[in-house]
């Protein structure tokens, strides 16, 4: 090899690190024998920083920038040995760039849940995720405690550790919040900053500085969350007495829709039987009606009932309830007043407007 080959495969003209990927961290700059030539160009692009190494030495630290490597502008630079053959003062020193962007997105989440006690519920079991950023700000301890000899560093080479870095302060902090969790959700920023500043000192340790974290969800165990749903129903449904009369109002409405469902018509009795009851007070009398006694022919207490007659009808005698019965049998207690119901209608109705019972009626008053 002739020394112009020689020269022009060693000696380095310009430094620079042009990063394409996400993740990388910190790349060391490779050249032949770490061979640069005095006064090469080294360029620092923005959201990057650089460092100048001779034999484990910082000669020093560039900002983003153009600067011209010389002895005049690194003075550290005069005391490292010059290129054997004395040409263009080359020396030999390694570069390194670490990339001083934010690295956003990298995400945290406890293993196993976090026991503590709430002051509402008592004893629970949480689980707890979300993000967090980092970014190198210490050059210099960053290639100490992380880079090492390494040609390059990615940021997941890292992210175990410092995840776990978090989620060990994110468990002290929700054990020690007293927080119920209730109101746990509108304090996911207070506790997360409360975080980021206690787990600021071990990211420091190796360089980098956490800057922000951000806790997305705490959740309770499936069967805590699904009682809690309950209890949440019960308090939104308040009156429990005026939730049945609609759950029985709505059966109804479906049985009609479904006249020919025999289902539907087993629900309408059930549940109409109920409502039947409830808008037959006011259309008796204005005072409230006493208890309606059980059907003729109902099965005594602790016995199966019979089965329901195939047409079954309700009417009211003397403000009590009667049925269920055929129309046979309604019809020898029918007056055109009589107040009638079964499946399908949607309230008590004079046996008059009903047109199945208009025909029996017939020279009735």
């Amino acid at each position: 090899m002739s020394l112009r080959e020689l020269l022009a495969g060693e000696l380095v003209d310009i430094i620079e690190w042009s990063d394409e990927s996400d993740d990388a961290m910190a790349w060391r700059f490779a050249r032949p024998q770490n061979e640069i030539k005095n006064g090469a160009q080294l360029i620092v692009r923005p959201g990057q920083m650089a460092m100048l190494v001779d034999q484990g030495t910082v000669a020093d630290v560039f900002q983003p920038g153009r600067f011209e490597l010389t002895t005049a502008n690194v003075p550290l630079l005069s005391s490292l040995r010059g290129w054997k053959y004395g040409f263009s003062s080359p020396f030999k020193a390694d570069v390194i760039f670490l990339s001083t962007k934010q690295f956003v997105g990298r995400k945290w989440g406890t293993a196993n849940p976090v026991i503590l006690r709430d002051p509402e519920l008592g004893p629970i079991r949480l689980r707890a995720y979300g993000t967090y950023a980092v970014r190198v700000t210490d050059a210099r301890r960053f290639v100490q405690e992380l880079l090492g000899a390494s040609a390059a560093f990615v940021v997941d080479q890292v992210a175990e550790q410092l995840r776990d870095m978090v989620v060990a302060r994110v468990s002290s902090a929700l054990a020690d919040s007293a927080i119920s969790v209730y109101e746990l959700a509108a304090k996911y920023a207070e506790v997360g900053a409360r975080v980021q500043e206690a787990v600021a000192d071990q990211f420091r340790q190796y360089g980098l500085s956490i800057t922000q974290l951000v806790i997305e969800n705490v959740s309770l165990p499936p069967e805590v969350e699904a009682t809690l749903d309950q209890k949440s129903r019960l308090n939104v449904i308040g009156d429990l007495d005026r939730y049945a009369r609609l759950q029985s109002a709505d059966a109804v409405r479906d049985a009609a829709r479904n006249p020919g469902g025999g289902a539907a018509a087993v629900v309408g009795l059930g549940v109409g039987a109920a409502l039947g009851q409830r808008a037959a007070g006011p259309a008796l009398a204005t005072a409230p009606a006493p208890a309606l006694a059980p059907p003729a022919g109902a099965a005594s207490a602790g016995a199966e009932p019979p089965p329901l007659p195939i047409a079954a009808w309700y009417y009211v005698e003397g403000r009590e309830r009667r049925g269920p019965v055929d129309e046979a049998t309604l019809a020898q207690s029918l007056t055109p007043s009589t107040l009638v119901w079964t499946a399908g209608m949607a309230a008590w109705t004079p046996a008059a407007a009903v047109t199945e019972l208009s025909a029996r009626l017939k020279g009735r008053s």
